[in-house]
């Protein structure tokens, strides 16, 4: 897009993605003279849109607090992704968000032609999410924003946190990325007062805040922060354990265990080991169950109390398929 209105446009959706550009970071986006890009803030000025002005070396150009959102510009494709977008998140851990995909759907509509409306609709009413009751893990939407504000323009967040112990203590970190893992929304960030990398869980958070100070970005040692969560998830303490002798080969045994987030260990070409844990006994049992059903397994290693309960639940099985 070269024309000046098309150029204005973009120049919009550069100063909403970020609060602060340089005014040559935006004429190298958008390949153009910083003159032009002068130019074109004044034209998105004169269209309603107010554009602060910074002077100086480190000067450059944001998008005013309360500016007017532009209307939505959505080819097929990106409408498509929108609504398939919308519908996942009616089942994630976020209180309120089914009501407020409804609503945002509805504005949808109201913006789409028709021709578009017609697959929209047809996706939307051919979708449906199926949402677990677990108000224990919803976080508040605002929560959410506020973690993403720090996590994108680097500011340090502060929050009150209650840990797995019930022991609550106010946090001050560096938020580097938010992680949702199954039903949990966790935050992957560097824990200023114990200086080093830690994970919260977004739902054990009261009140986070943003403390006004911005930080040079650290490097994570992990791959991803999905990585990084999924290791410390790993390495939590549980409850319950327990670890299965498996008679089966272990890539057999990896496409059922994937499912609990467990690789197992080779023993032989015939023989793994696969080490399960869990919060609850009874999720515990039920992964033993799991295994069990696809495979020949021994309790080499497990609490008395999980050892009666899969006799029992054994006992159950047999007893209802006999019947």
């Amino acid at each position: 897009m070269t024309g000046p209105t098309a150029r204005a446009l973009s120049l919009l959706t550069l100063l909403q993605t970020r609060r602060h550009w340089k005014g040559a970071e935006l004429a190298q986006r958008l390949d153009v003279s910083q003159r032009t890009v002068r130019r074109d803030v004044d034209r998105l000025r004169e269209l309603g849109y107010p554009v602060d002005a910074e002077p100086g070396v480190d000067g450059g150009y944001r998008l005013a607090v309360g500016a007017h959102v532009p209307p939505l510009l959505l080819d097929d494709d990106e409408a498509i992704a929108l609504v398939v977008g919308l519908r996942t998140a009616a089942g994630s851990a976020i209180e309120g968000i089914e009501n407020t995909t409804v609503a945002l759907m509805a504005k949808l509509d109201q913006i789409l032609p028709d021709r578009l409306r017609r697959r929209v609709d047809a996706l939307r009413q051919s979708v449906d999410v199926l949402s677990w009751s677990e108000a224990a893990t919803t976080v508040p939407a605002g929560n959410l924003t506020t973690l993403s504000q720090g996590c994108r323009d680097r500011e340090e967040v502060r929050f009150d946190y209650r840990r797995r112990d019930g022991e609550e203590m106010r946090r001050l970190v560096q938020p580097y990325q938010l992680v949702l893992a199954g039903r949990r929304w966790y935050l992957v960030a560097w824990d200023v007062r114990r200086q080093d990398w830690r994970t919260f869980r977004v739902d054990r958070m009261g009140a986070p805040s943003l403390a006004g100070a911005n930080f040079e970005p650290r490097e994570l040692p992990a791959d991803s922060a999905a990585t990084f969560v999924a290791e410390q998830i790993r390495t939590m303490p549980v409850d319950h354990a327990a670890t299965l002798i498996v008679h089966a080969n272990a890539d057999d045994v990896a496409a059922v265990s994937r499912w609990f987030g467990v690789t197992p260990e080779v023993v032989t070409a015939k023989q793994c080991r696969l080490g399960l844990r869990a919060d609850s006994a009874d999720w515990l049992v039920s992964m033993i169950a799991i295994v069990a059903t696809n495979f020949d397994i021994e309790i080499a290693d497990a609490q008395d109390e999980v050892r009666d309960r899969v006799h029992d639940a054994a006992h159950r099985l047999a007893a209802g398929a006999a019947g």
